[in-house]
């Protein structure tokens, strides 16, 4: 498949452009194939000769899968090792892991500030991905119950964790029709474990002693026509741990090995709340599916939410803002006015400080490409003749009555051609960092 090219691939098409898997072409189908961007199996028409041909080297080299249904997340369609060279693509889940043998109303209560936890950074709402229900108890009714309590409240679907087949069994008929995730088949539960996920239209996840082990057992399940798969490394240590996750990775990509190519499952183990966390950011760092916190701390998520938004935005294309001029509080037209660029780590971050200030303002934000503020200066995106420009096309001078701008302290080189190039107006230099906004605005208004 590797040596065949999108116009090879289309000759093995029905070339009916039917648009049933999505794409408007068979051509465009045929160049998604030649990428592993797609399987052969979206194609309704497909004949034997190309499933001959072409088979299972089509699929991508991590497979794609969707949890859940009425909260999904996707996990897999890898194609990059490191981020630099194209960009990650499905996350890392964040999931809070909930034992049904604890207090019932502690659960309750657990469950409904994972319901309720909703992180804002830079312009995204973050929020939890998934529950992990795990049996303690040893007791169906009880499990089952739990589980349906997390889908009824959270409305997220679910982690069933358990080694008993009979107790899984009970709570995924529970919540049949959420899609999702048993936890875990080894190779003496993976027939009757297979057979339960396709009845309840779940996605399994397999474990092993080790790689071998593991590989025999996803080609033996995938063999039998079961590929919703998701991959649970036994591993001892963090090196242990970040050693796993690269070999597996690695051997997907480089060496288009099917029986690692899916996405992975981890559960941290509760060792105390720094141990968990180096845990979890190993997870998002190096590969990670699914990472099961064992407990539900904010501050905690803050940390590994805004690391997983650092590492999973696309490189090549900075988040940014549009470009225009905000509000800051509630400001006149005599309000101060300040201005920094569209990058949106560094709008959030400024338009933060000035509000924690108290100050009433507004604040310019021109077209910088999304880049930082000396990055933008230093490509000529944020110099005084474009500022200048942008403000007299959003009209800032009727917007205001006040002819004072201020300018971040790194590019107070810029304030002589601004002023040049806004007649009328006086330039201040502000604080360099926005950390020292709160103390600046004091002093200075």
């Amino acid at each position: 498949m590797a040596k065949l090219t999108g116009l090879q691939i289309q000759k093995l098409l029905p070339k009916t452009n039917c648009k049933e898997c999505g794409s408007n072409t068979c051509l465009a189908f045929a160049m998604k194939l030649a990428a592993q961007k797609a399987e052969l199996s979206e194609c309704p028409y497909a004949s034997d000769e190309a499933k001959q041909i072409l088979g299972a080297a089509s699929e991508p080299p991590v497979r794609k899968i969707q949890i859940g249904t009425a909260k999904p997340f996707m996990l897999g369609d890898e194609t990059v090792l490191y981020r630099h060279e194209k960009t990650f693509v499905n996350q890392t889940a964040l999931a809070i892991n909930l034992n049904d043998g604890d207090d019932a109303s502690a659960n309750t209560k657990t469950l409904q500030a994972i319901k309720d936890y909703k992180l804002e950074r830079v312009g995204e709402i973050l929020t939890i991905d998934s529950v992990c229900i795990t049996c303690t108890s040893g007791k169906a009714e009880k499990f089952a119950a739990l589980a349906k309590e997390a889908v009824e409240i959270t409305g997220l679907p679910l982690i069933i964790n358990s080694t008993d087949v009979s107790l899984l069994t009970a709570a995924a008929n529970a919540v049949k029709g959420t899609r999702s995730l048993l936890a875990s088949a080894t190779p003496e539960t993976a027939d009757a474990l297979v057979k339960l996920a396709q009845a309840n239209e779940m996605v399994l996840a397999v474990t092993a002693p080790d790689l071998n082990a593991l590989t025999e057992l996803t080609a033996k399940i995938k063999e039998s026509g079961f590929n919703d798969l998701v991959l649970e490394f036994q591993t001892h240590s963090l090196s242990e741990q970040v050693q796993t996750n690269s070999i597996a990775r690695r051997a997907a990509l480089k060496g288009n090995f099917k029986p690692l190519g899916y996405p992975t499952l981890a559960k941290v183990a509760p060792t105390g709340l720094l141990e968990d966390l180096v845990s979890a950011i190993t997870e998002i760092c190096k590969y990670g599916g699914i990472c099961v916190l064992p407990s539900f701390d904010a501050s905690q998520l803050v940390t590994l939410m805004s690391l997983r938004q650092n590492i999973y935005t696309d490189p090549q294309k900075p988040i940014q803002v549009e470009p225009k001029l905000y509000e800051i509080g509630e400001p006149t037209k005599d309000s101060p006015v300040f201005v920094t660029t569209n990058f949106s780590l560094t709008y959030f971050i400024v338009s933060g400080e000035i509000e924690n200030s108290g100050l009433n303002a507004w604040l310019v934000i021109p077209e910088c490409e999304g880049m930082s503020v000396l990055t933008a200066w230093a490509a000529g995106k944020f110099s005084g003749a474009a500022i200048a420009k942008f403000c007299k096309e959003i009209k800032l001078n009727e917007a205001v009555n006040t002819r004072k701008i201020v300018i971040p302290g790194y590019v107070a080189q810029i304030s002589g051609e601004l002023e040049e190039s806004m007649p009328g107006w006086k330039v201040v230099v502000g604080p360099q960092e926005a950390s020292d906004m709160e103390s600046w605005v004091k002093a200075n208004f």
